[in-house]
């Protein structure tokens, strides 16, 4: 299927080109045709599957077209796109202005930690769609700031995260100030039980669109695990990143503070790494993305608040500091690399404690993760390859691929050595340490 076969203008066509797409991902060839007939969608997707653009591209079109219950752009904010944080809030902005170039439309993006005297300003000067986070939009409606009274089409992004983060409460009150009339569209990678129960409150008779498991992993990504005291992960982060080739590496703690001395850590030994995480001002978090994006800093340690939502190219390794405790919260961070077909590795350190965790997450993967016995790939071992979630082909990558099993030395791209059925002098050694 090509987007010409969708349906969608010239204008946005042009957009789609000049964004370098080729064809449809299966969420926007299954999305985009019921959202221009007007229908209310229960999207489950996961995240790099293209789900903004199949919302965003048939949006932009219906506030274009004067037929179909559209209109000419008036400046009135028509539609209404809630997202949990403030990272995704600008990628949404971004995309929205990359796809209406050509459409004369106007959308402005509004969220906490900043000065809203600029964003005030901006949604007076003529809005037709508006990215927002939902406790920065309640202050502005409370203050009079900003209507809702013409919004035409809500979406509700990453639902499931807004309920981890608590903004269930402020998306009801926000609802209390649309029309009724509305067509709403909601997208979650997740579908846990409060998440449902929204939806069958605020959709009329939603087309459900799921182009993935609920919680499935990235099926290009090698899953690696490595067993280690808790006092012991500094030196084995340090370790892992000094004896692997990545292009940008993204390592989860659980804590903020955590995060920050990882950061410190990695870079009183000579590796550039930055922090990021909620205590971080607005103005030091975009520039700590810009700098990754850049590979000017090609590591940064950040806590779940980057687990949805960044979206950053080439990341090669997620590192996983802190094992979280929860599945789906390991299938969304793993979820910044393999994406578009990419290869991709995560390594997670796992503490006696953490034990549970592990075992959990392996159940939702349907499989083990490959334990490693050394960092570098010094020692021989018998040589396999990392356990994939799913078995498919691997698509293209603009990275090097893992190198396949049988190879000469007995590692992959990842720098781990598969656990073979001798213990090498090595891990003797190791655990003596401990």
């Amino acid at each position: 299927m090509r987007f010409e076969d969708l349906r969608l203008t010239e204008p946005l066509l042009r957009a789609v080109r000049a964004a370098g797409y080729a064809e449809p991902t299966p969420i926007q060839s299954t999305a985009i045709p019921h959202v221009l007939n007007g229908r209310d969608v229960l999207g489950c997707a996961q995240t790099g599957t293209g789900k903004t653009a199949a919302f965003a591209l048939p949006i932009l079109q219906r506030l274009s077209e004067p037929a179909g219950g559209g209109r000419k752009p008036c400046g009135r904010i028509r539609a209404l796109v809630l997202c949990p944080t403030r990272e995704l809030a600008q990628q949404i902005h971004d995309s929205f202005d990359g796809y209406a170039r050509h459409t004369g439309l106007r959308q402005v993006v509004v969220f906490g930690g900043v000065n809203q005297k600029p964003q005030v300003r901006a949604v007076r000067a003529g809005s037709d769609i508006l990215i927002a986070t939902p406790g920065r939009l309640l202050d502005l409606v409370g203050q009079g700031l900003v209507s809702l009274a013409d919004v035409e089409i809500l979406v509700l992004d990453e639902a499931d995260r807004m309920l981890d983060m608590g903004f269930l409460p402020d998306v009801r009150r926000i609802l209390g100030h649309l029309p009724r009339q509305r067509q709403t569209l909601l997208f979650s990678a997740t579908m846990p039980s409060e998440i449902r129960s929204l939806a069958n409150q605020i959709l009329r008779d939603p087309v459900a669109v799921q182009v993935a498991r609920v919680s499935s992993p990235v099926p290009t990504v090698g899953h690696w695990v490595h067993h280690v005291e808790r006092t012991q992960k500094p030196m084995l982060l340090l370790r892992l990143l000094q004896s692997i080739t990545f292009t940008r590496a993204l390592v989860f703690t659980r804590t903020k503070h955590g995060a920050d001395k990882v950061a410190k850590h990695l870079v009183r030994s000579g590796v550039p790494a930055a922090a990021l995480h909620g205590n971080k001002s607005q103005g030091a978090r975009t520039r700590t993305l810009a700098e990754f994006r850049s590979a000017r800093t090609p590591v940064l340690v950040a806590t779940d608040i980057a687990a949805r939502g960044l979206d950053v190219e080439d990341i090669s390794h997620v590192i996983n500091y802190d094992l979280t405790g929860d599945p789906e919260t390991y299938v969304h961070r793993i979820g910044r690399t393999g994406r578009a077909g990419a290869t991709g590795t995560a390594v997670s350190f796992c503490t006696e404690e953490e034990h549970g965790a592990l075992r959990a997450i392996e159940r939702l993967l349907l499989a083990p993760l490959q334990r490693s016995i050394d960092i570098g790939g010094r020692e021989e071992a018998a040589p396999r390859q990392p356990v994939y979630a799913t078995v498919v082909p691997a698509g293209p990558s603009h990275r090097r691929r893992l190198r396949p099993a049988g190879s000469r030395r007995g590692r992959s791209r990842s720098g781990l050595s598969s656990s073979g059925s001798r213990t090498t002098r090595r891990e003797t050694a190791q655990r003596a340490d401990r």
